[in-house]
């Protein structure tokens, strides 16, 4: 039996460093609070296909996408399940990191072959939200998380990708935040971005009980 979608898929984008694991956990507290169920995920959701992928998008960025994407394919069906019992499922990347980052590195064919590649291998997201930060200001944050940086965290690979990131949020459903702002705000923001602009079934029910 095919689970029945009922919530809101929100994807987080940015550069790394640029606050979505931070917003992620804020924003699904926030719609907890209002009486939403809410899930929190992230990609890569296997972390040796992470790891593999970043490792081979340095040298060949084709590889690097294909590695995503299987694991992308691979966490479909729990992401599917994660929408039929849910009211929101905030996702710290969807595949618009892949379209980005390995993406932009690719001739426009190669770009528009993965991104067909994608509807086969994963649900597409309902709104995404983009902080954006400096590179210098991302660097920095990610340097303080840790000493080793990964292939993809160098200045110039992040202002390329901060370049298409900004192509893609003209599409329908985005909604560009700057990730340096007060977190309070941000929140505030995305609360509206993503629209929460029904009452929780379980709301209505509590109601009619009283």
């Amino acid at each position: 039996m095919t689970n029945r979608r009922r919530g809101r898929l929100v994807a987080l984008e940015g550069i790394d460093g640029a606050g979505k694991s931070t917003l992620a956990r804020a924003l699904g507290s926030a719609l907890r609070r209002r009486g939403y169920s809410v899930a929190l995920r992230r990609e890569p959701a296997d972390r040796r296909l992470g790891q593999l992928a970043q490792e081979a998008s340095g040298r060949d960025p084709w590889t690097g996408a294909v590695y995503f994407t299987v694991d992308r394919f691979l966490a479909r069906p729990a992401l599917r399940a994660a929408l039929a019992t849910h009211d929101f499922v905030i996702s710290d990347r969807s595949f618009f990191s892949t379209l980005a980052y390995q993406g932009s590195a690719v001739s426009p064919t190669a770009r528009r072959r993965l991104e067909q590649m994608q509807v086969g291998a994963t649900i597409a997201p309902d709104r995404v939200v983009l902080l954006t930060v400096p590179p210098t200001t991302a660097l920095a944050r990610v340097g303080g998380r840790s000493s080793r940086r990964s292939p993809l965290e160098r200045r110039r690979t992040l202002e390329r990708v901060a370049r298409e990131y900004g192509r893609l949020a003209r599409r329908p459903g985005w909604t560009v935040l700057d990730g340096r702002g007060d977190p309070r705000t941000l929140v505030g923001a995305a609360l509206r971005a993503v629209g929460p602009r029904r009452r929780p079934v379980r709301s209505r029910r509590a109601r009619g009980r009283r």
